[in-house]
């Protein structure tokens, strides 16, 4: 008889990064279980694989009784799950710390081979940010539970989804200013699809248990990284520092209105926590290993950020075609 392919399960696994790691391990030959709050919006990873390979199943990491069941008969288990906006009982300590501890320790229970939690780089037990100090404690109670762990701090992430460089692109279509808090803190952007083969070496080669920090081959500046996205887009803005202090109070502001209204408008605009985020540089420890160390060339900014970013110039798709035409007409 045919050897039965062996299960992953990976919470949040229709993410922005999850569903990269899903198509790895897809690819890879694993069956796949894309735990998320509400399966019914995941329906689209299923053509990950084939017929019946990646299938949604109902789990939230903040219940035992349905982390415990989409993890039940797995040999691999991911944690993609986390949050940059808290809201109602979605909370940094019941996400990325609670949450984090409860899947390490059911984990533990169910006897799995291997867990790999991605974390973030920055997280940090006495950051003054939620989110760091949040995700830190999500690791400790990782390696508590489940010493073999491994842990992912991966750098800001791009790629076609993701929620930085499409959101100051977008901006940029519709106003002359782009407001930046922090224009000199200094990143190391990663492809997602990097962050996704680094997790599946994980479970499928195995790697030695550890914390492990992920950055692309480029550090650039908050402002820098505008800069090259707005020569992507051909577009001329001004890119105008906001002070941390004008911008902290921005954001108990904001976040104070989404208190007011229970809910009903969500902060999704500057958070007093992402100032604060933004406060620190978000770069690779030269004292962790990374991408590198385990076999991974990192994609270079320049080879992916064009192939999404070109949807944001003044013609769109069809920029460079306008482009050769007007060279066509004057010669």
């Amino acid at each position: 008889m045919p050897e039965v392919a062996p299960i992953v399960t990976i919470f949040g696994g229709s993410g922005f990064v999850g569903r990269y790691i899903t198509q790895r391990m897809a690819r890879a030959g694993w069956r796949v279980r894309v735990a998320v709050r509400r399966p019914n919006d995941a329906l689209f990873v299923r053509p990950y694989g084939v017929v019946g390979q990646v299938e949604p199943v109902q789990a939230n990491v903040r219940d035992d009784a349905s982390v415990r069941r989409a993890i039940h008969g797995a040999r691999a288990v991911i944690n993609c799950v986390g949050i940059l906006v808290a809201s109602g009982r979605q909370t940094f300590p019941a996400v990325q710390s609670e949450g984090a501890a409860r899947v390490a320790r059911i984990v533990a229970d169910e006897g799995v081979e291997r867990l790999v939690q991605i974390s973030a780089i920055g997280a940090d037990p006495e950051s003054e940010s939620d989110y760091a100090r949040t995700k830190a404690e999500g690791e400790r109670a990782v390696m508590e539970a489940y010493p073999r762990a491994v842990i992912l701090r991966p750098s800001i992430i791009f790629g076609v989804e993701d929620g930085f460089f499409n959101r100051f692109a977008s901006m940029a279509r519709w106003t002359p200013i782009l407001p930046v808090v922090g224009p000199d803190t200094r990143f190391q952007p990663v492809f997602v699809d990097d962050v996704a083969q680094a997790t599946a070496k994980a479970v499928v080669e195995g790697v030695e248990p550890g914390i492990y920090e992920l950055g692309g081959p480029e550090t650039a500046t908050f402002r820098e990284l505008l800069e090259r996205m707005l020569t992507i887009i051909e577009r001329r803005r001004w890119i105008v520092a906001i002070p941390f202090g004008l911008a902290e109070i921005q954001g108990s502001i904001l976040d104070g209105l989404q208190r007011l209204t229970f809910g009903l408008f969500t902060n999704t605009l500057l958070t007093r926590d992402q100032v604060r985020l933004l406060a620190v540089d978000n770069v690779a420890s030269p004292d962790r290993p990374g991408l590198p160390e385990l076999g991974i060339t990192p994609t270079p900014m320049d080879a992916i950020l064009e192939s999404y970013l070109f949807t944001y110039r003044k013609s769109g798709q069809f920029a460079k075609i306008k482009a050769s035409a007007q060279d066509l007409r004057q010669g």
